[in-house]
């Protein structure tokens, strides 16, 4: 009796595993955002805050999806989906291009902030900073969020 309890709970491990594996899976084959973007600064958590400080009016793009934005943000981010903006968009928010403009999105893990850069770069916006780190890294160290 002992050891057909134990060979169930065993196998019940085992499947609990296996499914978990794509999960796992997925996760681990999650691109990284690229290292650097040409004449892009990348920041930290602390240089950001402190940009933000420095600059109380400086735009912060958050790149995420809405629904992750709701759930929390750095205070005075506007959320712009990467795929949605628009040259218009980013008018409304910097009219002048050459704002000082941070972007930010989940982190390393995460390509949004650099896809909304690259638009934001070809749009002739020349000040652009990029929080690498992203959301991932301000919650790990956790920085005040404001939530919807």
């Amino acid at each position: 009796m002992v050891f057909v309890l134990n060979m169930y709970k065993l196998q019940l491990l085992l499947i609990s595993i296996i499914m978990l594996m794509p999960v796992i899976v997925h996760a681990d084959n999650k691109p990284f955002a690229p290292e650097s973007i040409d004449d892009v600064v990348i920041v930290t958590a602390e240089q950001a805050i402190e940009l933000i400080l420095e600059n109380p009016h400086m735009p912060i793009i958050d790149s995420r999806k809405k629904t992750e934005y709701v759930k929390g943000h750095i205070e005075g981010a506007i959320s712009l989906l990467n795929i949605d903006m628009t040259e218009r968009d980013l008018l409304d928010v910097a009219p002048d291009k050459n704002t000082t403009i941070l972007f930010y999105c989940n982190g390393e893990r995460c390509l949004r902030s650099s896809d909304a850069i690259r638009k934001a770069k070809s749009w002739g916006y020349q000040n652009l900073i990029w929080f690498r780190g992203g959301w991932r890294e301000w919650t790990d160290k956790r920085l005040p969020v404001v939530t919807d």
